[in-house]
């Protein structure tokens, strides 16, 4: 295994990566693996998702999005559109990789429903894509002024929401009203896992439900009695992703 920590360029936004490789091989698949919302490319779930794909000889870019993580920006000023323009980068940067065969893309949270979205805009250069726990249903949220526990009126969006938390800017909320999810959920055909967890108390598992059924090609895995970062059976995560990749 060999690890190379880097930044990738994004408009000049520095993107904090790392590349984890299974070994020498000259060549061989690459998976784009993203965070959630207040994550970062260091957490439990992200390194367990990681070493899964190692485990299958797929080589991981971690990349961590705008004001996350050792990336460039403040946290209160990331938007969707921050993050799809990061991301975009990140797999321009994947595919000029000369050792890349097949290029995945992988994202928990927030990243799922980034996943969801890069996947319909780059769907010729994505073998499949793997949402965890998507989170698509922030622009529902931001649409009916209610984001993270948050009520807004959403019509009148404040310059910041504020919980106990964590602060963003209206902005946030200005983004994600524009969004629609479907759109690129029905221009993607490829391959779609979604791994789940039936008790995730951030977004409710119907998501995940509903996304599976309207891809065109997708399998659920439910992790029964799991949270949204797969606290309690995290070796089930792995496996449902191991065997995704040795089908």
């Amino acid at each position: 295994m060999t690890t190379k920590e880097f930044y990738i360029d994004c408009d000049g936004i520095r993107l904090h990566s790392k590349l984890d490789r299974p070994d020498d091989s000259p060549k061989g698949p690459l998976c784009i693996l993203i965070h959630g919302f207040t994550g970062h490319m260091e957490e439990d779930h992200i390194i367990a998702a990681q070493k899964a794909m190692n485990d299958c000889g797929i080589s991981v870019l971690r990349a961590e999005m705008y004001g996350h993580g050792g990336s460039d920006g403040d946290f209160k000023d990331h938007t969707l559109y921050k993050w799809v323009t990061n991301a975009l980068a990140v797999v321009d940067y994947a595919k000029k990789l000369d050792f890349v065969t097949d290029l995945y893309l992988c994202g928990h949270s927030q990243g799922g429903l980034l996943t969801m979205l890069i996947g319909g805009m780059r769907r010729d250069d994505l073998k499949a894509i793997l949402p965890l726990s998507p989170a698509w249903m922030i622009p529902e949220g931001a649409r009916s002024g209610n984001l993270l526990g948050m009520p807004f009126d959403p019509l009148h969006i404040p310059e910041t929401l504020v919980n106990d938390e964590l602060e963003l800017s209206g902005d946030y909320i200005r983004v994600a009203q524009t969004i629609h999810v479907e759109d690129e959920i029905a221009r993607y055909d490829g391959p779609v896992l979604i791994v789940h967890g039936d008790d995730d108390e951030a977004v409710p598992y119907i998501y995940g439900q509903k996304a599976a059924e309207l891809y065109q090609n997708a399998k659920l895995v439910t992790i029964h009695g799991d949270d949204h970062c797969y606290t309690r059976h995290p070796d089930e995560m792995a496996d449902a992703i191991r065997a995704f990749f040795s089908e």
